[in-house]
C-alpha cells in the first residue's frame, strides 16, 4: 500500500504545531516539522531566532528536502513504513526557486486562520512582518497551482473550526483524505517531541503545555485590534483568507 503523504500548508502562528501533534498521535502516522526551514533561512538571511543553528541542522538544498518528502527510502527513523507521512509545511518557505512539480507527488491540504489572529500572535515573537512573512500570498499561489494541476478544489480547513469543533472538523478532514478518523487525534501528552524542530524552545512554548485543541480566543477580528501601520498588510491577507474560507470543509 503506498504511503499517503499529506502536505499541510499554513503560514506561521497558526495551530500548525497542534495539528502536527494530533497526527503524530496516530499509530499509523509519522510527521515532519517544517522541512524547508533551513533552506529558507540560508537563502533569505531572514533574522529569525536560532537561524544559524537551524541552518546547520537541516538540509539547505531544496532538492534534498523534496527527496525526503517524496521518497520512501528517505524516511526518517521516527516511523518509517507507517501508512501516513504528515508534513507540517510553511507556505513562506516555498521560495520562487523551489520547483512546484513535487507538489504533484503529495496530497496538499491548506490550514487557514484569520489574518487578524495570525498578525497579533506573530507580533509577540517577530516585528514588522509583511504579507509574505505571514505566508498568505504564498498559500494562495500554492492553492491555485494544486487546483489547476488536479482540476479539483483542494482540501481547506479553518483553524477556528478545528478549535471550536475538533472532532467534527478532523472527521471531515480524514474523510476527505480517505482515512479513518482516530480518537487519538483529539488529545496528546504534554512536552516536546523528538520530531520537533530545534526551534521548538523559541516557538512552541504554549503548545508543549497542551493536551488537545484549546478553545479559540473570541477577540474581535478587525483593524482596531492591530497597530495602524499594519492595516495594509491586514487588508491584503484578509482578501486571500476570505477566498479560501469560502471553500473550507464544513
Amino acid at each position: 500500500m503506498p504511503t499517503l503523504r499529506i502536505a499541510m500548508w499554513s503560514g506561521p502562528r497558526n495551530i500548525s504545531t497542534a495539528m502536527m501533534r494530533a497526527w503524530e498521535n496516530r499509530p499509523d502516522t509519522r510527521v515532519c516539522d517544517e522541512p524547508f526551514y533551513a533552506y529558507y533561512l540560508a537563502q533569505t538571511g531572514a533574522p529569525h531566532p536560532m537561524a544559524a543553528e537551524i541552518i546547520a541542522a537541516g538540509p539547505t538544498d531544496w532538492r534534498e528536502v523534496v527527496r525526503r518528502m517524496t521518497e520512501d527510502d528517505a524516511a526518517e527513523s521516527n516511523g518509517a513504513g507507517r501508512a501516513i507521512f504528515y508534513q507540517k509545511q510553511m507556505t513562506h518557505h516555498q521560495l520562487p526557486d523551489v520547483g512546484r512539480e513535487w507538489l504533484d507527488l503529495v496530497t496538499n491540504c491548506f490550514l487557514i486562520r484569520s489574518p487578524d489572529e495570525v498578525l497579533r500572535s506573530y507580533l509577540k515573537k517577530n516585528y514588522e512582518p509583511t504579507a509574505l512573512d505571514l505566508g498568505f500570498p504564498q498559500q494562495a499561489e500554492i492553492y491555485d497551482y494544486v487546483k489547476a494541476r488536479t482540476g479539483r478544489t483542494p482540501i481547506v480547513i479553518d483553524a477556528r473550526d478545528v478549535l471550536e469543533r475538533p472532532r467534527e472538523t478532523l472527521g471531515l478532514l480524514c474523510d476527505a483524505l480517505g482515512v479513518p478518523m482516530r480518537e487519538e487525534m483529539l488529545s496528546w501528552p504534554t512536552g516536546y517531541r523528538p520530531t520537533d524542530g530545534i526551534w521548538a524552545p523559541h516557538w512552541y512554548g504554549e503548545v508543549v503545555n497542551t493536551t488537545g485543541f484549546g478553545k479559540p480566543r473570541n477577540e474581535p477580528a478587525n483593524e482596531d485590534t492591530v497597530p495602524s501601520n499594519f492595516f495594509d498588510v491586514l487588508r491584503e491577507c484578509d482578501a486571500i483568507y476570505a477566498r479560501l474560507r469560502k471553500v473550507r470543509l464544513r
